[in-house]
């Protein structure tokens, strides 16, 4: 089970989600988000931590997305809307609506879905129809992944405002409590 823990703007909460057995961390790079960071300030956050790093893209041309890639040091592009630079790992992310159409992410390595806004949940059976690799994101937290494991059967799962005292603030005692439970959930299920 592929954990990510996203909107990372510390480096004490990377740590501790690379700590947890979190398998990568979000690092957000729009600039209208209050878990902004420059792709300097991500470099310094993910150095030397053995997981992904996930830079999340809204609409960004694919030369932006490459250079940001290369000066953040990132091994995965999650990208809401916009296209994806020739040759790099792509996580294609979409908004959960009443109907979404998956069908343009040939190159995406990942489709991930997403609640309607920050931090809502969606009907995780949706994410059942969906071929190829599922990461459910969207409200997730310790109290509610075992669930959304259970019902979507996703290859990840994705959690960021659930996890927080505030927008880019982690707490500790969250990002473990939910990596122990969706890893634990996975475990169960295998």
């Amino acid at each position: 089970m592929m954990v990510k823990v996203c909107g990372i703007t510390r480096r004490e909460d990377a740590v501790t989600a690379a700590e947890a057995g979190a398998s990568a961390i979000g690092l957000i790079f729009y600039p209208k988000s209050p878990r902004y960071v420059t792709p300097e300030r991500a470099a310094e956050l993910g150095e030397g931590l053995d997981l992904w790093k996930v830079g999340i893209f809204v609409d960004e041309k694919p030369a932006g997305i490459e250079a940001v890639m290369r000066a953040a040091r990132l091994d995965v592009a999650q990208i809401y809307g916009g296209e994806a630079p020739p040759g790099a790992r792509i996580w294609k992310a979409f908004r959960v609506t009443g109907t979404f159409d998956v069908s343009l992410t040939k190159d995406a390595e990942a489709i991930l879905l997403d609640g309607t806004s920050n931090g809502t949940s969606f009907d995780w059976s949706a994410a059942r129809g969906v071929k190829g690799k599922v990461i459910v994101a969207g409200g997730l937290d310790a109290s509610n992944v075992a669930e959304a494991i259970r019902v979507a059967r996703p290859w990840g799962v994705d959690a960021s405002s659930r996890l927080e005292t505030a927008p880019g603030i982690k707490d500790h005692h969250k990002i473990r409590a939910f990596v122990r439970a969706a890893l634990r959930t996975d475990g169960e299920a295998a």
